[in-house]
């Protein structure tokens, strides 16, 4: 029997329909990202197709990680948010901010699953140090970090990237999850839910002394995964190199695992960190989201997400992928 369970960050409810799973088969990456003989403008030797680095990672002047402007930005400008009413329901405002790229790694088809530990923690000291530059800028105040690896997620050349957009509001799924953690009685939301789900131990797909990644109760999609570190901080960029090295490490692990059990699929790896200034119980976190389904109708009109694998089958499987790589 399907069941509804209540998503604990957004407050939406989602179904579990098990059985909807006997229907055809999950997506397989299937688009190409790429269709142009350009050389690649992420890779060694393309660095004058990009605006200049505003910061690299690596040893002996050779980078690993490299961070640039966004050639078209979605958010560009430091005029600030004036909102303008063009008539009783037209507002508009200018979409002043910041956004970059982080190229992941010089080689063209190294993914995060494909990177080393270390290299994997490059990349989180990278969000963090930008996230904690874009707060210094006057009227910003929210950072959105994203991996869309994979056409059908969102991404425009297959060389493996972040993108890093920090702009003048709080859009509205941070403002939802701030939310839910201050009406939240007790102690920070997403320290009881590891709790819960540490003592479930059925939804668990990895857990060291710093991180804790599961399939959560709540799941909207099939194999999605939460990860969590265990120190409780709101903010991704006041975290120690410790927590981030750890997250690089968990995330890697968690998007092999993924890859071994479900092939070359795309996905989305989303980092929510809290409003610059918010100082409560909000605990960063990142999502994995594999593109393993599409979304119909039901789901479009009315917002409620369909899951046909339940995420307890998904931590026994993946939990078992991971064994090949921890």
């Amino acid at each position: 029997m399907s069941q509804l369970r209540l998503d604990a960050l957004t407050g939406r409810w989602v179904v579990i329909a098990s059985g909807r799973a006997e229907r055809p088969q999950f997506l397989s990456r299937s688009l190409p990202v790429e269709d142009d003989p350009r050389p690649c403008p992420f890779c060694p030797g393309g660095e004058d197709s990009t605006p200049p680095a505003r910061e690299t990672y690596g040893p002996g002047g050779e980078w690993l990680v490299r961070v640039v402007p966004n050639k078209y930005p979605a958010f560009d400008g430091n005029a600030p948010m004036v909102v303008t009413h063009l008539g009783p329901v037209f507002t508009q405002a200018p979409a002043s901010g910041i956004h970059e790229v982080l190229i992941l790694s010089p080689e063209h088809r190294a993914t995060w699953a494909d990177l080393s530990d270390a290299h994997a923690g490059l990349v989180m000291l990278a969000i963090s140090d930008r996230i904690n530059e874009h707060a210094l800028e006057p009227g910003l105040r929210y950072s959105q970090a994203v991996v869309n690896s994979g056409r059908e997620a969102g991404a425009s050349l297959e060389h493996p990237h972040a993108q890093l957009m920090s702009m003048p509001f709080v859009p509205g799924e941070a403002a939802d999850e701030v939310g839910s953690f201050a009406r939240f009685h007790g102690n920070c939301l997403l320290c009881a839910v590891l709790d819960a789900e540490e003592d479930a131990g059925h939804r668990l797909v990895y857990t060291d002394d710093r991180i804790v990644v599961v399939c959560p109760f709540w799941s909207g999609t099939p194999y999605q995964m939460l990860v969590l570190p265990r120190e409780h901080n709101p903010h991704l960029h006041r975290s120690s190199a410790e927590d981030l090295a750890a997250t690089g490490r968990a995330i890697r692990l968690s998007l092999a695992a993924m890859r071994a059990r479900l092939g070359d699929l795309a996905y989305n790896v989303m980092f929510h960190s809290a409003p610059y200034r918010v100082r409560g119980d909000y605990h960063w976190h990142a999502h994995i989201l594999p593109k393993a389904t599409t979304r119909g109708g039901f789901e479009l009109g009315s917002g409620v997400l369909i899951n046909v694998m339940a995420p307890e089958r998904a931590a026994d499987e993946l939990r078992a992928e991971l064994k090949a790589f921890a």
